[in-house]
């Protein structure tokens, strides 16, 4: 049944872009000594917060005072609840208006492929409302431009404008007929350039494709248009890259946004994949120098190949309790709006419906692999196809093994069938779900691209959890803004961006549901059972909101605003 179009691993190749990052970053050849910010939880609380808490626990009224030490949470509830707690050194703060909440976990989001594109010019949807809008910001770019520099774009993607127009060769190079372009599609699974772009990337009509990707040609000729990683990385290795100084605040930056919304902890979703093993320790680094606005678990770019991690230092669980390498990360297919996603029929108007990136007996080895060595797996899979592909995988490589906590997981899960999550149930795997697909991208899935019966099968939280699973809620940024309350009020609404419809209301799952899968459930699935909720013996991770989400109406979820976070009670973000 599977197609693949790639024949063998990317692993078995240089990443071209390591070599060029590492030429302008420090690398180093280990994982780095963790930081040390652990204080010792004693009899007397270091901190004492006053205001309206919500603990996230279902069920759980508001408490009005919360005793902290050494990060801890030691006391929860009233003020005469805790005040054998409090001694002569302990801090009182007060929240004010404020509501504080657990601090939400993303489980899943790009931090370094975000780290490169950062400064690029954004051609989304979401800024440019039209294709022309694109096009006219792109020349506005290349004009300002001196001749043979780079010009740059991020978070283009067809699907979202009128007859999918690609940003072909030959419109780039009718936009910028003396620059280099690259361009990267919102779903980091395609890239757009142009001849000078082609040439310096040394990439012609008779090159072959490279494991992993697709150079796309229309009637045997190149067309700009670049399918998966193995053929963008050989372009973003030829850009320029960023420096020492510049790929560091372009990271706290990420982390500081991303506490802006609340969050506290994040999964990197593809570790290694830009600068190879050195990204745990350049993390380990900048958490040294300061704490990082958020706790960062590492999800290890599997085609690396765990001898380089292991030879690294970076084990399963290595590291501390602000960047810790968790997970084992394998992508089996491609992007459901680019068409490159692996479906059981064609897509609508097309003879086929995807591919995936590797034959079963490479993906069972490369999970293997990280199975041997004691990795959580997360494996990518977009269509139903590819679910199906993942699902069959997991049966056979856990078959016969002891079971084990390992939880792991299936990305995305984005067209599945109710069936798939009883079998994931039976095997241990829990899916995260991108719930922004339904957001963003729901009316083109159902009108353009799959047609409604399928799109109806997008993003089926209420069966996972049916089956009896815990599943999450994730961004997959820069796929998507990180905007855990609106991942949630998706879940619970359904509604479609584009207009305003609902998509299957039978898959909306309830309030305290969709929060479980931004809060305590994604704390779960990133090992992070010490978060989540707040509660006593449970670090003291917390945000304070505008508003409380348990306890308020979801439509109003996306308007809820973030004051401040902190991570062990110390402050990590103020707005």
């Amino acid at each position: 049944m599977y197609q693949n179009h790639t024949h063998e691993l990317a692993c078995c190749s240089p990443n071209p872009l390591h070599s060029a990052m590492a030429s302008h970053l420090s690398v180093p050849t280990s994982a780095g000594t963790p930081a040390n910010y652990f204080r010792p939880v004693t009899g007397r609380a270091d901190l004492l917060v006053l205001g309206r808490i919500a603990t996230g626990v279902p069920g759980a009224p508001e408490v009005e005072a919360m005793a902290i030490s050494g990060g801890v949470i030691t006391g929860l509830g009233s003020v005469s609840d805790v005040e054998g707690l409090v001694g002569p050194g302990t801090e009182i703060i007060k929240s004010g208006d404020g509501v504080i909440s657990p601090g939400f976990i993303e489980p899943h989001m790009h931090l370094w492929t975000t780290m490169l594109v950062e400064p690029w010019p954004d051609l989304s949807a979401l800024t440019n409302a039209t294709f022309d809008d694109v096009v006219a910001k792109l020349k506005a770019v290349a004009a300002a431009t001196p001749d043979g520099e780079w010009v740059h774009g991020k978070l283009f993607d067809p699907s979202l404008y009128e007859g999918e127009p690609d940003l072909t060769r030959k419109i780039l190079d009718q936009i910028a007929p003396n620059n280099p372009v690259f361009v990267l599609n919102a779903s980091m699974h395609f890239g757009y350039v142009n001849s000078k772009a082609l040439e310096l990337a040394k990439v012609s009509n008779s090159t072959p494709n490279p494991p992993g990707g697709t150079f796309e040609k229309e009637d045997g000729e190149l067309n700009g248009v670049l399918s998966e990683s193995g053929a963008i990385l050989p372009f973003l290795a030829v850009v320029p890259q960023p420096t020492q100084a510049e790929a560091a605040g372009t990271l706290i930056k990420i982390m500081t946004d991303a506490a802006a919304a609340g969050v506290t902890s994040m999964r990197e979703g593809a570790t290694g994949a830009v600068i190879g093993v050195g990204e745990v320790a350049l993390l380990h680094q900048l958490n040294g120098l300061k704490r990082l606005p958020t706790r960062i678990s590492t999800a290890q770019w599997a085609t690396v190949g765990n001898q380089a991690w292991k030879d690294a230092g970076v084990t399963p669980f290595s590291g501390d309790g602000m960047v810790r390498a968790d997970a084992w990360k394998i992508v089996t297919d491609g992007s459901n709006q680019g068409r490159s996603g692996y479906f059981l029929q064609p897509y609508l108007n097309e003879t086929t419906g995807g591919h995936t990136n590797m034959t079963p007996e490479e993906l069972r080895a490369i999970m293997n692999e990280g199975i041997d060595a004691g990795w959580q797996l997360m494996v990518h899979t977009n269509g139903d196809a590819a679910v199906e592909f993942g699902i069959a995988a997991y049966a056979d490589a856990l078959a016969g093994r002891e079971k084990n906590d390992l939880r792991h997981r299936l990305e995305h899960c984005s067209f599945a069938h109710e069936q798939d999550f009883v079998e994931l149930k039976k095997l241990g795997v829990s899916p995260s779900f991108l719930m922004n697909h339904v957001y963003y991208w729901g009316q083109v899935f159902r009108d353009n691209i799959l047609g409604p019966e399928r799109a109806n099968r997008l993003d089926m939280v209420a069966s996972a959890l049916k089956a009896g699973l815990r599943p999450s809620l994730h961004s997959d940024y820069n796929v998507s803004p990180i905007h855990p309350l609106l991942s949630a009020k998706t879940a619970v609404k359904r509604v479609m961006r584009g207009n305003g419809e609902v998509l299957n209301a039978s898959e909306s799952v309830s309030n305290e549901e969709a929060l479980k899968a931004i809060t305590v459930d994604a704390a779960w699935q990133i090992h992070a059972d010490d978060r989540g909720t707040l509660e006593v013996g449970k670090r003291a991770d917390y945000a304070v909101l505008s508003d409380n989400p348990w306890t308020s109406d979801s439509e109003g979820w996306d308007k809820i605003t973030c004051h401040e976070t902190r991570i062990d009670g110390e402050i990590a973000f103020q707005a």
